[in-house]
Order: structure tokens, then sequence, then C-alpha cells
């Protein structure tokens, strides 16, 4: 994909947008890692193993956007995104009988994100 992307841009822009592709690979590397899990045989634990990672990773794609996007509708889709895919991840959790982590701001509108999320971003 990174190959793809690099075809179609210039170099200039390639620049600007080196931060982001890096952030978004780096989502997409630890999602695809952490949803090869070993079968368990709880077809119920699997599911959720697989897709807690998956939501994670549409989690932090989004803060990404939130971090170097400019256009207003996809940062608010962003936000939508993240917003749903803990609700989500929180849901699957309680429906095993998990705790849920602690509670972390949310992201806001003025600057693109929680103190919480801009940490893991910029670690």
């Amino acid at each position: 994909m990174a190959a793809a992307i690099a075809h179609a841009a210039s170099p200039s822009s390639l620049a600007s947008e080196a931060p982001f592709l890096a952030e978004n690979q780096t989502a997409m590397d630890k999602m695809m890692a952490d949803m090869a899990v070993k079968p368990s045989g709880d077809v119920d634990q699997d599911f959720a193993a697989m897709m807690i990672p998956h939501h994670q990773g549409a989690i932090e794609m989004a803060q990404a956007e939130l971090l170097h996007g400019r256009n207003e509708q996809l940062r608010r889709i962003a936000q939508e995104i993240i917003v749903d895919q803990e609700q989500e991840i929180a849901a699957m959790r309680l429906a095993l009988g998990q705790s849920l982590p602690p509670s972390a701001p949310a992201p806001d509108q003025t600057s693109g994100m929680g103190m919480t999320n801009m940490q893991k971003v910029t670690q």
C-alpha cells in the first residue's frame, strides 16, 4: 500500500504526510499482530480477542486523522469512530465479564485530541 501511495503522490506532499503515514502504518502493524490470536476453544472469546485490536487500530488511525487532517467533515467522522469503537470495545469486554480499563478524556473539538490520546500518539 505504501508503494502505491508513494507512486501517486509528489515528493513534497509525501514529506508533509510522512508523520501521518508512519502513525497509520504503526497502527496497522500493531493491529494485525494483535489480531493473530491462538484459538482458545471459545468462539466468543476468540472473536473478542480479534475484534478488540481491530477496533483499537481504527481508533489509532482516527487519532492520526485528528492530529494531521484538515478536512472538518473527516475530522468529525474520526471523532465518531473513536467514540463508537471505544463503546464497542467496552461492550465486548463486558459481554465476556472482563473489567474495563480506566477512562480517558475524549477527543475535543478545539485541540483535536485529549491529552491522554495525544500522549499515546507521541509515544
